[in-house]
Order: C-alpha cells, then structure tokens, then sequence
C-alpha cells in the first residue's frame, strides 16, 4: 500500500511537471502570462528548486533500497592471468618442476542463501523512501501555502490600486465641481484649495499601491521560477476567494496529517528497523559458492632426468599438446556464525533504544505543540472572520455616509470638510476590508498548512 501511495505521487508529480512545462512554455512564448491560482501552484510545484530537489532525494532512495535488494542476487566474478617464469623453482641441484608459461582462467559464483540483515536492511530502506516522500509532502505543503499567500497579496495590491483610483476619480470630480462654483462665485477659494489637497494627498497612495503590485508579482514569479520579463497576471478577486472559503470552512483537530508528527513517526520506525538490523547481526548467514578453474602449463620436457637411458626417445609424444589443461570445478555452501564482539552489538542496541525513548518524548511534545498551533490558527481564522465581516458592514455604513455628504455638499448645505472626511472614511473602510479579506484568507491557508492537508481553493471561473 505504502509503495503504491509513493507510485500515486510520483505519476501525479509528473503530470503536474507536464501542464506546467506547458504553461511555462507560453510565457517564455508570448512574454505575459494569465494565471489562475491552481495553475500559479502547479508551476511552483514542477519548477521551483526546492520541489525539485525532494523530489530528486525520492528518486535517490530509490536506488539505495535497489542497491540493497542487488545483494541478495548471485555474485559472479571472472579472472585470467598469465605468468612467466624467469627462473623455475628447483627441487635439487640441477632439477626444476613447473613450466615455464602457465596460464589460468577462472570463475567463481556466490549466492546468499540466508542473510537476515540484508532483508532488514531492505525494509529499513522503504521506510526511508516513505521519510524522503513525506518530506517532499512537506515541502510541497509550505510552497502551497507560500504561493497562496503570494497570490493573494497580488490580488490586495491590485485591489487597493482600484480602491485608489476610485477615490482619486471621485476627488477629481469633486475638485472640478468644486472650481466651477468657486469660479461662480458659489463656493470658496478655501473649498477649492482644500479639494485639492485632498487630491494631492492621495496621489503618492497611488504610486505606493502600483509600487505593491510589482513587488508582490517578483516575489509570486519568485516561488514559480518565472523570469523577470515575464509580465504575469493573476486572476479573480479576493472577494471570490472569500466567498469560497465561505462556503466551504470546516473547522477541524485532526491532526493526523501533520508533516512533523508523521516524520517523527517515521524517524521511530527506521530507528526499530536499526534495533532489529543490530539483532539480525547476531545470527548466522548462508551463502552457496561455485568456483571453476582452467589451467594451462607449459609441459617440462623430462628426457634429461633418465640420462639419455631410452636412445635419447623424449617424454612427450610428437602429437601431445605443449601445454597440460586442467579443469577443477568446486561448489559448496558457507555458514558464518557470530560468537562473540566484545558486548559491541549489546551497546548499540542500548544506544538505538535511548533514542527511541527520546523520540517518544520529543512525539509526545511535539503533538502538543501540534495541537496548540492548530487552536491558534483556528482562533486567528475566526478573528479574522469576524473582522472581514464587520469590515465588510462598514465599507457599506462608510458609502452611504459619503453619498449623504455628497448630496449635501451640491445642494449647498454641507461643507467641504465634511465631504472630504467621509470620503477618506470610505477609502479607508475599503482598504481595511480588502485588508481584511487577505487576512482571512492567509489565516485559513496557514491553518490547512498545520493541519498538514494538501488541498486547496480551485480558482473560481472568471471570464
């Protein structure tokens, strides 16, 4: 089951990598790229470094468990070697054995037939690719989070930009109004100055906010991996994001899925796998063996030891071969024992268990860490709730207080003073409320981060 959730994520990460490629593509293309949040973290999730490198340390332990998992196959090694003797062993004065060339090829095959710390050591190594994917889990959960909150601070700079200009433009009206009457002679010149000051003032806001929205779009493009000359837009509004989370807010403690209680699981069971590895060294091993040799000797010619007795006949007939071949083939099998190592492997056992009472104590305090920062983000999550909803009655208490002062001010009975100051109450309101919504929305994102939940708001249909 566990090999298959880690073959789901691998093939789901590819395709991710495939749509984003093509994504990125587009925009290398065309120099301006549109994007939607699901497709901003699909981007992220295929090109940023940090991904990539989790990745790659998945694929690393991949081939440490392959490498461990090649031990238990036949080991088969070939040799050859030739040798010449410059001057032959001699037996007594005047008499040699052995041929002068001699040449030996030889083969040898050993197959582990019990070895219990291999198999441990396979086992450890899954256990260490489910760490390495959970940790790719856990990167892909922070740069979630951090493209979120990237994404939403782009949409709160382009929204107070709007905000701006909207009170710019209604300030703008007002002055113009405001210099006709005054040029009339049905308003002061204090009117008009204060007008535009009113309009001056909110100018450099106007800057700040175009200034936001760059630098919100290089930190987006940042986590996305996306050059510079790219020029990227981002798409729906904070409002349809809120109205999502909305409707689909679900408070919940379950824990389970958090990226540091699972690591520390899995940090307690390679640490088992280790204390069971250590027992396995205590038992024996089998393995079988095979061994052929094939060995040529250039044959001695031994005529001269009988003193030319035979008519000076040599010892080897005209058709033997010069050399003498051999062949000796052995199998057998192997079985090492373990007896005694100096009390070495009883320590380490005691070591491996120190640590898994420290961990226990580590779990148990990081549980509760755990839990405490979910209460915190649920309680932030509500605050913010709350205030985006006030924030949202005031936008509409704050424009219907500048449309009464507005209609007061053009039918003479109100005072410039009084426009001016509901004006910049609204804009206020809805700075703050847009301010408001971006908080809610960070604070949910930050609560399903310590829930340790991989999922996200699709981004609603915006033509």
């Amino acid at each position: 089951m566990k090999k298959l959730f880690t073959l789901l994520c691998l093939g789901v990460a590819s395709l991710c990598v495939v749509q984003a490629q093509e994504l990125s593509t587009e925009a290398a293309q065309q120099g301006q790229l549109s994007l939607s949040l699901d497709e901003a973290i699909e981007i992220a999730l295929s090109d940023n470094p940090t991904i990539k490198v989790a990745n790659l340390e998945i694929e690393r332990y991949d081939y440490v468990r392959k490498q461990a998992v090649s031990t238990l196959y036949p080991q088969i090694d070939a040799s050859a070697q030739y040798s010449l003797a410059l001057r032959r062993q001699e037996m007594t004065e005047g008499f040699s054995f052995g041929g002068k060339n001699t040449f030996n090829v030889a083969g040898s095959i050993a197959l582990p037939l019990f070895a219990p710390s291999v198999y441990r050591q396979i086992k450890m190594t899954r256990t260490q690719m489910e760490g390495a994917v959970e940790s790719a889990r856990a990167s892909r959960i922070d740069l979630v989070a951090a493209v979120r909150s990237a994404y939403y601070n782009v949409l709160l700079a382009e929204q107070s930009l709007v905000v701006l200009n909207e009170a710019v433009a209604t300030t703008q009206r007002v002055v113009t109004n405001t210099e006709d009457l005054y040029k009339n002679g049905l308003a002061a010149e204090y009117d008009y100055i204060t007008a535009q000051v009113q309009l001056s003032n909110l100018k450099p806001q106007v800057l700040q906010a175009q200034s936001a929205i760059d630098i919100t779009k290089l930190q987006l493009k940042m986590y996305l991996s996306i050059p510079e000359d790219v020029d990227v837009e981002v798409m729906g509004t904070l409002d349809d994001f809120r109205n999502q989370v909305l409707l689909g807010e679900d408070y919940s403690m379950d824990i389970s899925e958090n990226t540091t209680l699972r690591t520390l699981d899995i940090q307690r069971e390679l640490l088992e796998h280790q204390e069971k590895l250590i027992q396995t060294t205590r038992m024996p091993t089998i393995a079988a063996f095979g061994q052929i040799s094939y060995i040529g000797q250039e044959r001695v010619d031994l005529s001269g030891l009988m003193g030319g007795a035979m008519g000076g006949a040599t010892s080897q007939p005209a058709n033997q071969s010069k050399f003498w071949w051999q062949y000796p083939i052995n199998v057998g099998a192997q079985i090492s024992i373990p007896l005694f190592a100096g009390l070495k492997k009883t320590n380490q056992l005691r070591e491996v268990r120190n640590q898994i009472r420290q961990l226990e104590l580590q779990r148990q305090y990081a549980e509760d860490g755990v839990r405490l920062q979910v209460e915190q983000s649920i309680n932030t999550l509500l605050t913010a709730r709350e205030t985006m909803l006030s924030n949202e009655l005031t936008v509409e208490q704050a424009q219907k207080a500048y449309d009464i002062s507005l209609t007061r001010y053009n039918a003479g009975a109100g005072t410039i003073l009084e426009l001016n100051s509901s004006q910049l109450a609204l804009t206020q309101a809805q700075l703050s409320y847009s301010q408001s919504i971006y908080d809610y929305l960070s604070a949910y994102a930050q609560y399903e981060k310590a829930l340790g939940v991989e999922t996200y708001i699709d981004t609603p249909n915006v033509e």
